[in-house]
């Protein structure tokens, strides 16, 4: 009995997909849970897994192809033992591109953009089941150059130009999904948001002491590292609590700013394909070992690949440090919606003045980029001294943490 396999629902902000690798060619067996096709959406990658134990009879959805939410990308023969029979020519059964027609049908995302484009629907080779013309077989007429009439006599050749290559070496790297959005949602904070940053410079000294003093014990106690990142943790939510307009964002479409009772505190975890930003909730009520653990989670489940929605919505403010590759000094972007983001760096031993002397200290550059619609220069920078006060002295972080 053939089985559809459809692109499941992802989350309600996610409508399509891009194919990122079939793990099974037509013809072969799967097992049921059998893991058939890896998605990849603007937020996470998604694996289809097999309904039934069976055989894959065809592909309707190449590697690189846009699919929609409920779209049928592949077919499994359930019950089958032995694969397909090869089509002529020896290749796998594979669905083939439907010829265009007047009345082709076509996804909503697909109609809209061809109607932005001046591009006939009746012009365009649906590549979807039955015909159905997807986002991606738009983007491929808008792409294929229109014919125009032969030159009288060809121009002489333009000098190479560095814009185009000139004869030199390139390579041309199509963008994933997730480095797309991540530019849009990007440069979407800078067009939006009024962004300033402020810095300050803070002594690690007490920290670094306490740190080493109790890390072998805490370790054995509760079986992860101590680390800094739970310390930033705990002086942020201190000073969010004391600047709740921080912990807020606006609401444009009502003209009113948000003020939210709670911390979902997010840490960015740099990947190969980029950055993303999973959040600890209710944060403010965790301790520094469930802080600890919650991080070493979500970014191992970020290198796995295998963070939910559920791990990368809402959140209230962000933490990103860029220290751990050996930043000195950053102005880090909003993580919009959210109005502030605390930006770490690495330490270094510098010449401070304690006093009427000069001494050595580890000292770390911290950056706040804020949204200056709702946040005055004053609040900053005096959210980023309290983080400051409460980090060299970190004794305080367990009242006011």
């Amino acid at each position: 009995m053939p089985l559809e396999i459809v692109v499941p629902q992802m989350g309600e902000s996610i409508v399509e997909a891009t194919v990122a690798q079939w793990l099974k060619k037509p013809g072969e067996a799967v097992k049921a849970r059998e893991a058939l096709v890896e998605l990849e959406t603007d937020k996470v990658n998604q694996v289809i897994e097999a309904d039934a134990d069976g055989v894959l009879t065809q592909i309707l959805a190449e590697v690189g192809a846009t699919v929609a939410v409920g779209q049928a990308i592949g077919v499994l023969e359930a019950g089958a033992t032995a694969a397909p029979a090869p089509t002529s020519g020896g290749a796998s059964a594979v669905a083939s591109p439907a010829p265009p027609s007047a009345g082709a049908d076509a996804t909503p995302v697909a109609a809209a953009m061809a109607a932005a484009n001046n591009v006939p629907l009746d012009g365009v080779a649906g590549t979807g089941p039955a015909g159905k013309i997807g986002k991606a077989d738009v983007e491929a007429k808008i792409a294929t150059p229109k014919a125009v009439a032969p030159p009288v006599a060809a121009p002489a050749p333009a000098p190479p130009s560095d814009g185009g290559g000139g004869g030199r070496p390139i390579e041309r790297i199509p963008m994933a999904r997730k480095r797309k959005t991540i530019a849009a949602n990007l440069k979407h904070a800078q067009n939006t948001a009024a962004i300033l940053t402020t810095f300050n410079e803070v002594d690690m000294s007490k920290v670094m002491e306490l740190r080493a003093r109790r890390k072998t014990d805490f370790e054995g106690r509760f079986g992860v590292g101590l680390g800094f990142m739970s310390f930033f943790t705990k002086a942020t939510i201190g000073a969010l609590k004391q600047f709740p307009m921080v912990n807020a964002e606006i609401d444009d479409a009502r003209g009113e700013i948000i003020l939210k009772k709670y911390y979902d505190i997010g840490i960015a975890v740099g990947l190969e394909d980029g950055l993303v930003v999973p959040i600890i909730r209710d944060a403010d009520k965790l301790s520094f070992a469930a802080i600890e653990k919650k991080i070493k989670e979500l970014a191992g489940k970020a290198k796995e690949g295998k963070l939910g929605l559920s791990d990368l919505t809402g959140g209230s403010f962000s933490i990103t440090n860029g220290g751990t590759f050996g930043s000195m000094l950053s102005t880090p972007i909003l993580n919009y919606p959210q109005v502030g983001i605390l930006g770490m760096h690495n330490i270094v031993k510098r010449p401070v003045v304690v006093g009427d002397e000069i001494v050595i200290r580890p000292i770390m550059y911290l950056a706040l980029s804020y949204d200056h619609r709702i946040i005055d220069g004053s609040t900053a920078v005096r959210f980023l001294v309290k983080i400051k006060e409460l980090i060299e002295d970190p004794e305080t972080l367990l009242l006011e943490g």
